[in-house]
């Protein structure tokens, strides 16, 4: 029988979490992740495994705890208030924390080596699948006739992840939340005019 663990798991990976977050994968150091976490690495390897499965579990919780307000997003009545709930919810989140602006998962793939790459692939796809989900919620919203028959759902969704990402960036180089919200404002000035609902 293995000896109990002197530890919380659930407080370790929160910490291990804010690690990351900061630092992103490649710049967060075993020293770094055992000092926040306060145990020792061969107990931290017991509970986790390698550093690619503690962020990994991380990541996951990440979207859990901090990104949980996109499916209520995706759920909204038009196109444009998806887009708004997502641009001034990210200016909140990337900029609520001073000691780990930005996002975890822009942070954590922007500067990856060689040896990291299925974790940088690991990045892309969970963008990736988040891109869809925008593209087929404005394609419904242009079905619907709350997008002009001239929108484009797939440059929408694409747009939108930009935005989010330049944004997610430019609050990891200190720019405040007042400056992130008038991005967002701006970029909202540009979408696209409901059309005529379809019958």
């Amino acid at each position: 029988m293995g000896r109990h663990r002197e530890f919380d798991v659930e407080k370790v990976l929160d910490a291990a979490l804010c690690v990351f977050w900061r630092k992103g994968y490649e710049g967060a150091s075993y020293a770094d992740l055992t000092e926040a976490a306060g145990v020792e690495r061969p107990a931290l390897y017991s509970a986790f495994g390698n550093k690619e499965a503690l962020f990994r579990r991380a990541l996951e919780r990440y979207y859990e705890r901090y990104l949980d307000y996109i499916p209520d997003a995706l759920q909204l009545q038009t196109s444009r208030e998806v887009a708004e709930r997502m641009l001034y919810r990210a200016a909140d989140l990337n900029t609520r924390y001073p000691n780990h602006t930005g996002c975890l998962n822009i942070n954590g793939a922007l500067a990856v080596s060689d040896e990291a790459e299925s974790v940088r692939q690991a990045l892309i796809d969970v963008r990736a699948a988040g891109e869809v989900q925008f593209r087929e919620r404005f394609e419904r919203a242009k079905a619907e006739g709350d997008l002009p028959e001239t929108a484009k759902p797939e440059a929408l969704a694409a747009f939108l992840m930009a935005v989010l990402h330049g944004m997610a960036v430019q609050a990891k180089a200190g720019f405040s939340r007042d400056v992130l919200e008038a991005v967002a404002e701006q970029a909202l000035s540009t979408w696209p005019a409901a059309g005529t609902r379809q019958g």
